[in-house]
């Protein structure tokens, strides 16, 4: 990889994180020696893109959450399956992408798809979207979640119930044996079920990690996706239950992994 392409992809992953991240860490990532990664910090400073700390760096204006923590979580999974999703989309579309740590990872992959609108109610998403010049964006009113960053509650549900999109793209934090989609609370699970009813496309984004767990409040089920895109590692017995609901795409998981939990 070429220097420059390595250092947009370092300011990438600082963005997607959102936190501080140290030399060793980058380094891991890029599977290259500390040094290296210290002379492209030099360069991105330099850029005035970073800003160094004790042993690393952080993004400038930098806002860490508790949502930082799910996107460092399975970092490569959720990248991986990003990459795929966005293989899902048509120029021309309209689109929905629900906040989510693995849903962030469908904006950096969208150039291609230009023209393309897409709606969101991930504020984290808006800077990687922006960058395209051919991607319209649409922000979802609504309450602010300061520690998932997203936009929510009764506002987002009524403006949903007058748009209709192409596809829609959601997460989920477990699907049981029962293909049973669940998330963190009553308010996410309202929400994602509007936005279900308001595509033509419904594609699930969860990497294997979530697979037979049974979760705190359902939403649905995999009965209600065209698409589930999830990372290779689903054993035989679950594949074979969870492919009687919907089409399954696996792809390759990544050697790497930085798990942030």
């Amino acid at each position: 990889m070429k220097p420059e392409d390595r250092q947009n992809e370092i300011v990438w992953l600082l963005r997607a994180m959102q936190s501080e991240l140290s030399v060793e860490e980058i380094a891991s990532h890029f599977n290259i020696s500390p040094l290296t990664i210290r002379r492209d910090l030099d360069a991105l400073v330099q850029q005035n893109a970073i800003v160094r700390t004790y042993g690393g760096c952080i993004l400038r204006n930098v806002l860490a959450t508790t949502y930082q923590k799910r996107v460092a979580h399975n970092f490569h999974l959720k990248r991986a399956i990003g990459i795929a999703a966005a293989e899902q989309v048509r120029s021309g579309d309209v689109i929905l992408i629900d906040d989510g740590s693995t849903t962030f990872h469908i904006a950096a992959n969208l150039e291609r798809c230009a023209p393309l609108t897409v709606v969101t109610n991930s504020i984290a998403v808006i800077p990687e979207l922006s960058r395209f010049e051919g991607v319209q964006i649409e922000i979802l009113g609504g309450t602010y979640n300061r520690d998932n960053n997203f936009l929510g509650g009764n506002l987002a549900e009524r403006l949903l119930e007058m748009l209709f999109f192409d596809a829609v793209f959601v997460g989920v934090d477990s699907v049981d044996r029962e293909g049973i989609c669940s998330v963190r609370s009553p308010d996410v699970a309202r929400l994602t079920q509007v936005m279900l009813r308001r595509s033509t496309r419904r594609i699930l984004l969860a990497d294997h990690t979530k697979a037979g767990k049974r979760g705190y409040v359902s939403y649905g089920s995999l009965k209600d996706f065209d698409l589930w895109i999830t990372t290779s590692g689903l054993s035989p017995e679950l594949r074979s239950i969870y492919e009687k609901f919907t089409t399954i795409k696996e792809v390759k998981s990544p050697a790497s992994d930085d798990s942030g939990q």
